[in-house]
């Protein structure tokens, strides 16, 4: 019972951010224009365009766009062409996304005077918007964001730098739009919800700067394994000879979050509670090193098995936010949820998952270069894992925890979304005897 109560409490936080409800209730007071422009990026993109041509049926002649999507997630729309910008389970730029993101800057350059512009910007924006700056090869920006990922950089950081070789990013849509109004509708996936770090801000002012992205990269000493463009490019930027992204916009850019991770979660409490359980919502800012933050939430459940504490079972531990994992230069197969929950295992042990069942899953239904969104595990799992012969040490040493769940069975397979708020995990505490 306790793998459906967590799967049942993991769907309502998903239900709670489809873009549907949220974009009709964000356009109740949309004025009228001769035209609607939309432009928009990310992995609840085409659902966002499917909900925005609904809740304007009744002008759906006046609308034209362009959004880029992941491929495979397409749904039937009139107006917004969905353009496929980067294959299913992947977060590296593309020369499609490339293709698409020009269109967009041609779109917003095109519109008139009294024309009214709508973003739909949601998380993965930033791998589907890849507009390179002049004298910056796609291969360059792909070789960058290779490396960040493996250093363990966090999507600020990988932000920052992505803004700065953008001709689209850090506000340069905005600056680029030529109509009366834009409204940007956003779905965050991002810790705190920074306007400028969803999507790469496209259309936020951007606080960083050329000396932040030379910090970063130095910091991760990267400086002589970035490509020789890049270097020479960020020097003039650093030299004074480049602009630098805008730090203020125009009053007629406005930015709205109309979804998050916050949302997700008191929705998932709502599901929790009625279920029968007391309720631990660590909130929406967990960051870290994934196996590090692992070890915490472990010393946390072994505190309400032995010593009820802060509360007694049965209990729902909610978490969300999104950790990272620094990778070897040869990893294994998984993401960071399917390593969340391995770690999890690897720390608690039988004993330890004794009357404790785990959901770690990503929200847009996709974790790490994989087809699943994350892992469910309890002590079952490891029954499973010891009668294959796999060692949970093992997997977790190589980062290799996709194939152990596969084995096991234990991969939480949702399939694509149409949302994207982070992660949540969804940790139940069944009433019982400590082990």
């Amino acid at each position: 019972m306790s793998r459906e109560h967590a799967l049942a409490i993991w769907n309502a936080a998903i239900e709670a951010v489809r873009p549907g409800p949220l974009l009709r209730a964000a356009l109740q007071a949309l004025e009228k224009a001769p035209r609607i422009v939309v432009m928009g990026a990310g992995k609840a993109g085409a659902a966002m365009s499917a909900a925005l041509e609904a809740a304007l049926a009744e002008r759906i002649d006046t609308v034209t766009g362009w959004v880029n999507v992941p491929a495979g997630t397409e749904l039937p729309t009139r107006r917004i062409h969905l353009h496929a910008a980067r294959p299913p389970a992947s977060n590296h730029p593309t020369e499609e996304g490339v293709a698409g993101s020009r269109e967009i800057l041609r779109l917003a350059k095109s519109a008139g005077p009294d024309d009214i512009g709508i973003c739909l910007w949601s998380g993965g924006g930033s791998a589907l918007l890849p507009a390179p700056v002049e004298g910056i090869t796609l291969a360059d920006k792909q070789a960058v964001t290779k490396l960040l990922h493996g250093c363990g950089a966090t999507i600020n950081q990988m932000n920052a730098v992505r803004k700065h070789l953008s001709a689209i990013k850090g506000g340069r849509l905005a600056e680029a739009f030529a109509g009366k109004t834009l409204l940007s509708l956003i779905i965050s996936d991002v810790v705190g919800d920074p306007l400028d770090v969803i999507a790469s801000g496209p259309t936020a002012p951007d606080p960083t700067t050329y000396a932040d992205v030379w910090a970063i990269l130095k910091g991760f000493h990267l400086c002589d394994k970035v490509p020789p463009a890049i270097v020479r490019f960020l020097e003039r930027g650093l030299a004074g000879e480049l602009p630098d992204t805008p730090k203020t916009l125009s009053p007629r850019i406005s930015n709205r979050i109309i979804g998050n991770n916050a949302v997700a979660l008191t929705a998932a409490e709502t599901t929790a509670r009625r279920l029968g359980y007391k309720i631990l919502n660590l909130g929406s800012m967990i960051e870290g090193e994934t196996r590090e933050v692992a070890t915490v939430f472990a010393g946390i459940i072994k505190s309400i098995v032995h010593d009820s504490r802060p509360l007694s079972a049965p209990l729902c531990l909610l978490s969300g936010g999104e950790t990272t994992v620094t990778l070897p230069e040869r990893p294994g197969r998984g993401g960071r949820n399917q390593e969340f929950a391995l770690a999890l295992l690897d720390k608690l042990g039988r004993e330890g998952m004794c009357n404790v069942t785990a959901l770690c899953g990503g929200t847009d239904g996709e974790d790490g270069p994989t087809d699943a969104a994350g892992a469910i595990v309890d002590a079952s799992t490891l029954d499973r894992a010891e009668a294959l012969g796999l060692l949970v040490g093992v997997h977790v040493d190589r980062h290799d925890a996709y194939p152990f769940f596969q084995a096991t069975g234990d991969l939480v397979l949702s399939g694509p979304t149409g949302t994207n708020v982070m992660d949540v995990r969804v940790v139940l505490v069944a009433a019982g005897s400590a082990p």
